[in-house]
């Protein structure tokens, strides 16, 4: 039984209930016909928004600023008093011109002549890591599955955007040996020992895809929050490269946390956490509410899918729920993040917020702390959507 909360849900997002546990859905609905593939034009680099970024007020009224935590004296990461938590004891048990990375306060980012789009995350062994213990984490969720698309065990060609590290692509390419697999990513970080089946790709989504039409029978996406302005161009290029019912999937997360049980303060690291990401997003433009926004139903429909079918997750973001397989995710989760706070703070805190490093460093302090204690009862929200191209298209 999962112990995630998993329901389907329909934009608008519907209020959160109390988390409890369910069983996974049955399978999916079959292929139902809609409107014709647009005929495809010319597209631009990197195009702007569609329409602007979900509206929020000017200014936000619970947000605290970097000088809140540059003030604080944080207790070092390593008290003792803490004891030993289970993130801390299992994490060892968890354990050509586009290789010259831009260097940001020690750490490596992809270059520029790849991407000139505003990626926030490092590229380092560190970050690298980040991304597989999240891989374990979301295939968890999933109830040990990579997909959760009707896709039948004869596909001939699939595409993974943002394959990062690789670890999905290659698991998928075992699992349909007969499959052509391509990942793609602006970094080159995947291995080169892989089936030979699975080609991993240099390319940025948000530019003009070069695939040739209908030609992918599934496409995957996974944890690109804040990585992309226009979602509804990038889905776009997907309903163009897709065989007529052909499916697509996404699945990301969102910034802001719920809690159910008032165990959240609006002054804690953890509840903060959302609420910069939401400023960030109201700066750059770059979106992080990747649920409360409705940015992947609604990019989906409006690229010209049907069928299309949504399931929320309500995941634990530390290890302090009783049930095994929930605990199990939020291990896996804080791990993650607790690894390598700083590689999700250094560049967008830095270069967009303007905090000091001495800011970041408590705020990353502070929120280590919390998630060692686990009193803070929160869940993050992953959200799958997936879809189909019609089949008279």
């Amino acid at each position: 039984m999962s112990s995630a909360l998993k329901r389907k849900a329909q934009s608008p997002v519907p209020e959160a209930k109390s988390p409890t546990v369910q069983s996974p859905k049955g399978q999916a609905k079959s292929p139902t016909p809609g409107p014709a593939s647009p005929t495809p034009g010319p597209a631009s680099t990197t195009p702007g928004p569609v329409s602007p970024p979900p509206a929020q007020s000017d200014e936000p009224t619970e947000l605290l600023p970097g000088a809140h935590w540059g003030e604080l004296d944080v207790p070092d990461d390593n008290d003792s008093t803490l004891g030993d938590s289970d993130v801390e004891s299992s994490t060892a048990s968890i354990s050509s011109t586009i290789l010259q990375y831009r260097t940001i306060k020690g750490r490596t980012y992809h270059n520029d002549a790849v991407s000139d789009n505003e990626y926030w995350g490092p590229n380092d062994a560190k970050a690298m890591e980040v991304m597989d213990i999240y891989h374990h984490a979301m295939t968890l969720i999933l109830d040990e599955k990579l997909y959760t698309a009707p896709l039948s065990k004869d596909i001939k060609n699939a595409l993974d955007v943002g394959t990062g590290t690789g670890l999905w692509a290659i698991d998928f390419a075992d699992e349909f040996p007969n499959c052509t697999v391509i990942g793609t990513d602006i970094s080159p970080i995947q291995p080169s020992w892989v089936p030979p089946n699975l080609q991993f790709n240099i390319d940025d989504a948000t530019r003009e895809w070069t695939y040739q039409p209908d030609f992918f029978d599934y496409i995957h996406i996974r944890w690109l929050c804040g990585t992309i302005k226009d979602w509804t161009s990038l889905y776009k290029e997907a309903y163009r490269c897709l065989k007529p019912g052909g499916w697509i999937e996404h699945m990301d997360g969102e910034v802001n946390m719920r809690c159910f049980d008032g165990t959240m303060p609006k002054e804690s690291a953890t509840y903060q956490w959302g609420q910069l990401w939401g400023e960030i997003q109201r700066k750059t433009g770059v979106i992080f509410h990747m649920v409360e926004s409705g940015c992947m139903e609604n990019g989906i429909k409006e690229a010209g899918f049907t069928n299309i079918q949504i399931e929320d997750f309500m995941t634990p973001t530390t290890p302090w729920p009783t049930d095994e397989k929930a605990r199990q995710i939020g291990l896996y989760q804080s791990v993650a993040l607790m690894s390598d706070v700083e590689g999700f703070l250094t560049y967008f805190f830095g270069q967009v917020m303007g905090w000091a490093d001495n800011e970041m460093a408590n705020f990353a302090a502070s929120l280590r702390r919390e998630y060692k204690e686990c009193k803070i009862h929160a869940h993050l929200v992953w959200r799958v959507v997936r879809a189909q191209k019609p089949l008279d298209a």
